[in-house]
């Protein structure tokens, strides 16, 4: 059976929006309501308390998931070097939301090159503390050669596919059976819009995965929820 999530960064809903969110509540409660998915970004910058992440979860309906954000500390400046005791602080918070997390998402900084013994026992630390989808966003190109695609494989991590990719990505190779495409705004970043032609290219590549997640981070527009709304309508064409 196909599983498509279609989400944004983040669930801020524009005056531009509001109406396809309909009903009283917080923004996540009426979010959650008509989308299925989201990304939490914010865990990146700053810890989140457990009965924060709690709260979340109890605020949208039971099939809902939630993709979050390993934190800058462990991926950016640990550079998932000597990362147990953050990794033991960040499962302590995102597993609060229970059968709701999704995903957890790995995105790496332009300049780290693939280390393959780091990032080996790395993704063992992260997969002893998450059974649930892994997905990273390497940026360095050291991180498309065979031996990565082998060793992404070998953890069950799924490779990002990114709009625009940042950094000096190589050709995209799939990792695992799912996919995880992150819509940044192109070609310029968290600010353009996708037109009917791109998004039907992106319904194309999610319609054929069994397991997909897309989300729209380009929410400087503040038309990525109707961006999220039309991508499922054209899904629904394919």
């Amino acid at each position: 059976m196909t599983q498509t999530r279609i989400g944004c960064a983040g669930w801020s809903i524009s005056n531009d929006a509001a109406k396809e969110f309909p009903g009283d509540g917080s923004h996540l409660q009426r979010y959650g309501a008509v989308l299925n998915a989201v990304e939490i970004n914010s865990s990146f910058y700053r810890p989140h308390q457990p009965h924060t992440y709690a709260r979340w979860a109890d605020s949208v309906p039971d099939d809902f998931r939630f993709a979050v954000k390993l934190p800058k500390s462990i991926s950016h400046e640990r550079r998932l070097h000597d990362a147990d005791a953050l990794l033991d602080r960040f499962a302590a918070e995102a597993g609060a939301l229970g059968h709701k997390l999704g995903c957890v998402l790995v995105q790496l900084p332009p300049s780290l090159a693939l280390d393959a013994a780091a990032a080996q026992q790395f993704f063992t630390q992260l997969r002893a503390r998450f059974s649930g989808m892994l997905a990273c966003e390497a940026r360095h190109g050291s991180w498309f050669t065979p031996a990565a695609t082998a060793l992404l494989q070998a953890q069950q991590v799924t490779r990002v596919i990114a709009d625009p990719p940042a950094g000096k990505p190589g050709p995209y190779v799939p990792t695992t059976e799912a996919l995880y495409v992150r819509l940044h705004g192109s070609p310029q970043i968290y600010v353009s819009l996708y037109a009917d032609a791109q998004l039907q290219q992106v319904a194309a590549t999610l319609a054929g995965s069994r397991h997909a997640w897309c989300v729209f981070d380009n929410t400087m527009t503040g038309r990525q929820t109707l961006q999220a709304l039309r991508l499922r309508q054209l899904l629904a064409q394919v």
